[in-house]
């Protein structure tokens, strides 16, 4: 039995981190994150700053390393997704499809994922949240407290 929590440097995400090595009955804990080559992405999410460059090797490095103090026993990973069909596909699209895509490679029985979005009757555009609960292969554990 794996436990999948992705991580965005958020702090519900660190949140679903943390409940998810919690959570841990013996079981592998992987922490992922995904990280697009969008800069408009990293900006909105607080992970660069206008002035800065951009470096996702960086933000792999700081998130790897925050992840290891919060979890110290979890298995950090990141992803960099290929966008397949970017006139279709939005980032978020991309981000939760690789995340979905983590989960079934893992074999995750169990995912926690830090959302005050996800679940909810309406589903903003930016929530991951929603279509990784919809998958019916595992369990989701949605954090929407810290």
């Amino acid at each position: 039995m794996n436990v999948l929590a992705p991580y965005d440097g958020s702090a519900l995400a660190e949140t679903a981190v943390k409940r998810a090595a919690e959570f841990d009955t013996g079981s592998e804990v992987i922490v992922v994150t995904v990280i697009p080559e969008d800069r408009r992405f990293a900006l909105e999410r607080g992970w660069v700053e206008e002035h800065e460059t951009y470096d996702p090797a960086a933000i792999e490095d700081r998130f790897a390393q925050t992840v290891a103090e919060i979890a110290p026993a979890a298995t950090f990973r990141a992803e960099y997704p290929e966008f397949s069909t970017p006139t279709i596909a939005t980032v978020h699209d991309e981000i939760a499809r690789t995340i979905r895509m983590v989960a079934h490679e893992i074999a995750a029985s169990v995912v926690f994922v830090g959302s005050d979005n996800a679940g909810r009757v309406s589903t903003p555009v930016t929530s991951v949240g929603n279509p990784i609960s919809k998958d019916p292969d595992y369990d989701v554990h949605i954090v929407r407290h810290t």
